[in-house]
């Protein structure tokens, strides 16, 4: 079948950018801009190292240039190998630590460079920064990694095989749309082909190149992680501005990052953390779901309205760690957006003055009876109950999302899907005074499949007063069939205000298609399934089996 598709190239260079082509040290070339401020004297440079075109509209260097040239930096923005104006081949992390190393010995070499650089960006190129941070570079002196993770180069779990996590396919799809030539393709999938194996073959055929990263993770072999023997951690510490999306879909692994930085003695003191109540491609909780007239990826005024509040924090950390010009004694540890309620700062994350609070699901003859289902109480049922659906791989929860990027856009309310069969629920009564999510948030499920294997899926809602379900945390894992199990599931971190009157609701299930590949049931390569088969679930209720564990402020409810 004939894939229609749009292949995108690179877009034209900005006025006011210099682009030099600057050689690896194998002799690869890659496409760099630079934007120098008006003085004539030497300046810190700061680096954005992106596979997403340094000239797009998307990216908007010519909106965020300016900002920095404001404060005396000069600004770099680099295609990394392989991607529009660069050389090379597109492969995604593996030549990172080598390629930022080199670029960094040829900014620090430059007239107009002081010999001090920062790096910036986000996702990838906020991965980009951690291998900055692998690499070393004596030039580096701050870094400010946003809606990303030191884990994303690890494919594994992408992969489906001999991991604890679902199998993800929202990030093959990338791989496959982004990482198949110098170009970015844009096309549908159509997500019944079966085996998964064959989902882009179709695609690939039709735009006459593969993408070597989907191949690496369906044939069993990931792309080599570069941070498995140069762990940034292992490198010299340098300032770092962790910067979240409370509804990012990479939240829980950017505070891995964090809290792994916290407990190393050596970085412990340079962590920092910015968190805010965004997704990934920074639509804010404030205005979600997002009117048309109000989307920055639509309207360049909104932009320009946007663009202040997104670099404004990163611009003050880097005066005061690089510039000169601020007091790195005096910038905040944590800074946070509580979502419905503003901004907050405190010494550490999570702050001081929170604790545990513990919450059990009861009621488990109503768990799949309607949205509301069950109860959600701190006290506990002592009787040990279970609750059992069917888990059918070829009729699977839907993805209440389209694009998990940006989740705040859409907000979808998924009430609709609460009141499936197999989907549990557990609602609470609705609060009184207001109760704050800081911190974060997990859950321990007890959990049995009548299959070889499964998919385990746990989120978190606010529930309206008018009924409707939006999520605030989620997590999922891979389950094995080999009896019940005791199984902890991260939700990630939060910064949220349940308002009076609102209620929280625990859904527990065991698909989520397209975003997840429903599991077929067996124990073998997910992949490469051709046969699928319903699972009898059973969850386990009752003492302290099944319980979901927040982290809330002192004075919350």
């Amino acid at each position: 079948m004939t894939v229609p598709f749009l292949r995108i190239g690179p877009s034209p260079l900005h006025e006011g950018a210099e682009q030099h082509l600057i050689s690896m040290r194998d002799g690869t070339r890659l496409a760099t801009d630079v934007y120098l401020p008006a003085s004539p004297r030497k300046h810190a440079a700061v680096v954005s190292r992106l596979p997403y075109d340094k000239a797009s509209a998307y990216m908007a260097v010519h909106k965020i240039a300016p900002l920095y040239l404001e404060r005396g930096y000069v600004f770099i923005a680099q295609d990394v190998r392989g991607k529009f104006r660069s050389e090379g081949d597109t492969v995604p992390f593996v030549h990172e630590i080598e390629d930022t190393y080199d670029t960094l010995d040829w900014v620090a070499a430059q007239p107009w460079s002081n010999g001090s650089v920062a790096m910036v960006g986000d996702s990838y190129h906020g991965y980009t920064q951690w291998a900055g941070a692998a690499g070393g570079h004596p030039a580096l002196r701050a870094i400010v990694p946003r809606v990303t993770s030191m884990e994303i180069s690890d494919l594994s779990d992408l992969a489906g095989n001999g991991t604890d996590q679902a199998l993800c396919l929202y990030f093959a799809n990338y791989f496959a749309h982004m990482w198949v030539d110098k170009n970015l393709y844009a096309y549908e999938v159509d997500w019944s082909v079966r085996p998964l194996r064959d989902l882009f073959e179709d695609a690939f055929a039709a735009i006459g190149h593969r993408s070597a990263a989907v191949d690496s993770v369906i044939s069993g072999r990931p792309l080599v992680d570069p941070f498995r023997t140069r762990a940034p951690l292992a490198g010299r510490p340098v300032p770092v501005l962790h910067r979240v999306g409370w509804f990012d879909n990479l939240i829980d692994a950017s505070m891995r990052d964090h809290t792994a930085q916290l407990a190393d003695p050596r970085w412990r003191e340079h962590a920092y953390l910015d968190a805010d109540a965004c997704d990934h491609h920074t639509y804010h909780l404030d205005q979600a779901p997002v009117p048309p007239e109000l989307d920055h990826g639509v309207h360049e005024s909104v932009l320009d309205a946007v663009l202040p509040r997104y670099l404004g924090r990163t611009l003050d950390f880097l005066d005061a760690f690089v510039g000169g010009r601020g007091d790195p004694g005096s910038f905040p540890r944590a800074v946070w957006y509580q979502g419905h309620e503003g901004e907050r700062t405190a010494a550490s994350w999570p702050p001081p003055a929170t604790r545990e609070l513990r919450l059990h699901p009861a009621g488990a003859s109503l768990a799949t009876a309607s949205a509301d289902g069950g109860t959600l109480t701190e006290t506990a049922e002592q009787r040990p109950t279970a609750v059992r659906w069917t888990h059918d791989p070829l009729d699977p929860v839907p993805s209440p999302v389209r694009d998990p990027w940006v989740h705040l856009q859409e907000y979808p309310d998924e009430q609709h899907l609460h009141g499936r069969p197999d989907v549990a629920t557990f609602t609470g009564a609705p609060v009184e005074v207001p109760l704050d999510l800081v911190g974060p948030v997990g859950a321990t499920v007890d959990i049995e499949t009548s299959a070889a294997a499964g998919h385990l899926f746990v989120k978190l809602h606010d529930v309206s007063p008018d009924g409707s379900a939006r999520m605030i945390v989620r997590g999922q894992c891979l389950i094995s069939g080999q009896g019940p199990q005791s199984v902890r599931v991260d939700l990630g971190h939060t910064g949220y205000r349940l308002r009076p009157g609102h209620r929280l609701r625990l859904q527990i299930c065991g698909s989520d298609f397209p975003l997840y590949a429903p599991h077929p049931g067996t124990d073998g390569d997910l992949w490469q399934a051709t046969k699928f088969s319903p699972a009898e679930q059973t969850l386990r209720i009752g003492g302290d089996r099944t319980h979901l564990t927040l982290t809330v402020s002192d004075g919350s409810a």
